[in-house]
Parts: structure tokens; sequence; C-alpha cells
């Protein structure tokens, strides 16, 4: 089967029904044609075939010759015409993959199949934002297209920031990276929708093309923001869905250690205690009914990677999302970061994050904890230690002991950052789930 033609034959295609049911219509179109001619096709064919015959006992020198020439050019022309049918077929096919899917590259038939096997890939809902959300995509959906990524909508800086205090919109950041994610075929479209004008661009300076295209789409559709991420979707072709946790216009507080209050993901981040408890304002939200429901009818649910406080928990401070993690029979991963974060998770090891998780989602919400146990070039360590940044300590056995199953291993990807490896991370999870 090395072959890629050859996978049109492997279960679960649901190709080889259509070839056989367009094979039996034909033969089914050719016997009305027969009965409507009152069956002169069968006169012609006699005729042809008498001369064929003719010619065949003029050349074969004994009745056996003659038999074996009948049997061999009835095979080469049954072969001839099933040759041309299926390049007829297969033409077509190609046509219409360019049409409905014009940046698939590869021969038709492995776009075919590739698509054919992604759609009937595990139901699998991601839940967090951030970078960390958008890099656990990237491999997922290399396995399925059945995707839901829960995107949290509380960040209040930067371009994001900007637009939801200007435009009244929920910040559409986050979003975007996980719809470039989710895209079919990322290349120049996603370099457009991830440059950042300049400082020296005026109003527009600071903004990414992504967040302002968002922005135009929820005016277009009468400040429907959930309705304008759908149509970009379809702009994208993404694989999958993404949704905001919530549709409500919310912000994040945060109790600190020195007995502080503080308002706003920026604040909190650069507050110098660390983190005690966080909060939804207001705190009683409603998620969009088609996140709870892709809750309830997910196979996988993973958590993570991303900002401990101000990624991933958020999610979980909307009740009914909590509830449905709870609720699910789904197998429920989290993904620990690799390395820690200023201002949120300094000093935090592996168990700290999933303790930190349950005390704010108000019991598990997970089965597996998938820790990184490599580490880095010492050459990144030094430049993360400089800003403030450490490898996270993969304590297994406190997990172990906590109730938690851990999936330990090299999961990381080393360019100039620390980052989880897409493909590493989607592999070891889907493992899982066969």
């Amino acid at each position: 089967m090395a072959d890629g033609r050859w996978r049109w034959l492997m279960p679960g295609m649901q190709v080889k029904r259509w070839l056989a049911l367009s094979s039996v219509g034909l033969v089914i179109a050719m016997l009305g044609l027969w009965v409507a001619l009152d069956g002169a096709p069968a006169q012609w064919l006699d005729r042809l075939y008498r001369a064929l015959d003719r010619q065949i006992q003029a050349l074969a020198t004994t009745p056996r010759a003659a038999q074996v020439m009948r049997w061999g050019l009835g095979m080469a022309l049954g072969v001839l015409g099933l040759g041309i049918w299926w390049w007829g077929l297969r033409r077509a096919w190609r046509t219409l993959v360019g049409i409905l899917q014009p940046r698939a590259s590869g021969r038709v038939w492995d776009v075919l199949a590739r698509y054919a096997l992604m759609a009937h890939g595990k139901r699998v809902v991601v839940i967090g934002g951030g970078t960390g959300l958008s890099t656990m995509l990237r491999g997922i959906k290399r396995y399925t297209a059945n995707i839901v990524a829960i995107v949290t909508v509380t960040d209040d800086g930067g371009s994001s920031g900007k637009l939801r205090q200007e435009l009244g919109i929920l910040p559409p950041g986050d979003i975007r990276n996980c719809l470039i994610a989710l895209a079919d075929a990322e290349g120049a479209m996603t370099a457009l929708l991830q440059h950042r004008f300049r400082d020296d661009a005026g109003n527009l300076s600071g903004h990414s093309v992504g967040n302002l295209l968002i922005a135009a789409m929820t005016q277009i559709k009468d400040g429907d923001f959930e309705c304008a991420v759908q149509e970009i979707s379809k702009v994208l072709a993404i694989r999958g869905r993404v949704l905001p946790s919530t549709l409500t216009h919310v912000s994040l507080r945060a109790e600190m250690e020195d007995g502080a209050c503080v308002e706003g993901e920026t604040a909190i981040v650069a507050y110098p205690a660390r983190i005690r408890r966080m909060h939804l304002n207001p705190p009683d939200v409603e998620p969009p009914q088609e996140a709870v429901e892709a809750i309830r009818q997910a196979e996988v649910i993973v958590l993570g990677p991303g900002s401990l406080f101000t990624s991933v928990i958020p999610n979980l401070l909307v009740p009914k999302i909590a509830d449905a993690l709870r609720a699910t029979d789904a197998l429920r991963v989290y993904v620990c970061n690799v390395m820690t974060q200023p201002g949120e998770t300094d000093g935090f090891t592996a168990s700290d994050h999933v303790r930190a998780i349950e005390a704010h989602a108000g019991g598990r919400v997970f089965d597996y904890v998938l820790v990184n146990t490599a580490t880095p070039a010492p050459e990144l360590m030094e430049r993360y230690h400089a800003s403030g940044q450490k490898l996270v300590v993969a304590d297994v056995d406190r997990i172990r002991q906590m109730g938690y199953k851990v999936i330990a291993g090299n999961f990381i990807s080393q360019s100039d950052y620390v980052r989880h490896d897409p493909v590493r991370l989607a592999e070891a999870i889907l493992r899982l789930a066969k």
C-alpha cells in the first residue's frame, strides 16, 4: 500500500460504496437505453462482434488459437473501458477538489483520503488561551477535523485591549491565534493576519491585521462576535470551530498573597506578589451553549498549555464549563507548562499547577497530567533564567499521589524558544484515546 492511490480501498473512506453505486447506475442507464431502443443496440453489438470474429478467424490458425485471441481481446477491451472510466472519474474529482479546496496540496487521492480520515477523527475539545493553545491546535489538526477550541476572553492588553476599549468588542487576539492555527493551509495568509503595524503607523500602531479583520466582521454582523468568528473561520477554511468561553464582557480579578486585590490581566501579571485566588468580574457568566455541548460530546478534552492563571483558569471560572468538565466521560488531559512565568507561576512545580486548577475548578476536571521531563539546551536555559523563568520541575510522584495518571516524556521543541512540540503533544494525547 505504498502507492497513495490504494488509500481509496481503505476501510472508512466511504469511496468504494459510491464507486459501486455509480457502476450499478451506469449499468441501469445502459439497460434503460436498450429498452427504449427496442433492443437495437444488441443488433449493433452483434454486427460489431461478428466483424471482429471474422478478423480473428482469418488470423487464427486453429480453433484453440481463435478462442485465446477472443479471450485476450475481450480482457483488453474490458481493462481499457475501466481505465477510461477511472481516469475520467479521477479528473472530475481533481477538478472538484481544486474548486472546493484550492489551498490543499498533494495528489487528489491523498487530499481526499486525508480529509475523509480526519472527518472520522476523535472529537477533541481544547481549552485555554494564548500561544500555548494555538501550539496544541497545530498538532491536533493533523489527526482530526472534529476540533472545538474554547478560548478565554479576558485579555486587556495590546491590540486586543485597545479594540476592547474603543469598539466594545470581546478581545480578539487569542481567538485570532486559534483561527490561524486551525487554518487548512498556513502560509502567506498567516503572515498577513499576524502582521502587526509598527509604532509609527499612527492609530494603527500595535494592531494586528487579524484583530482588525475580526473587529470589522463584528461590525458587519451588527455586533455579533460569535457570528463574526464563524465567518472568518469560513474564509480561512479552518478545521474545527473556535468559541469564546463566554460572550459576556469579563475581566480578571486576583486576590494576592499580600492581601491586595488587583483588577485586569495586565495589572495582575505586573503585580509583584504571588496570586492566591482568581475571580471573574462579573462572576456568574454564561458560556455559549455550543461550548457546553462540545464538552458533553467530546471524546478527548485537553486543558492547556498556556498561562496558568490568565489563560487556563479563566475558562474554568465560567461555572457551566467547570460543571460540564466534571460531568463528562471524555478522556481529560492537562498539559502542564514547560517553563514558569514571571508574575504568575514563579517557583511553581508541575503539581503546583495541578493544585491551582483543582482549587479554582471546584474539584477534578482532568484525569491525566502531561509533563515534560526533558531539559533544554544550556544556552537557552541561561536566556530564560535572565528573564526570571525556570524549568517547571516535573514532580511526577507528587502528582501520582494526588490521584492523577502521568504522561511523562520529551515534549519540547527547541529553537529560539522553549515550547511544546505540537506533533509530540498530539500523538501522546491521541494515543491514549485509541
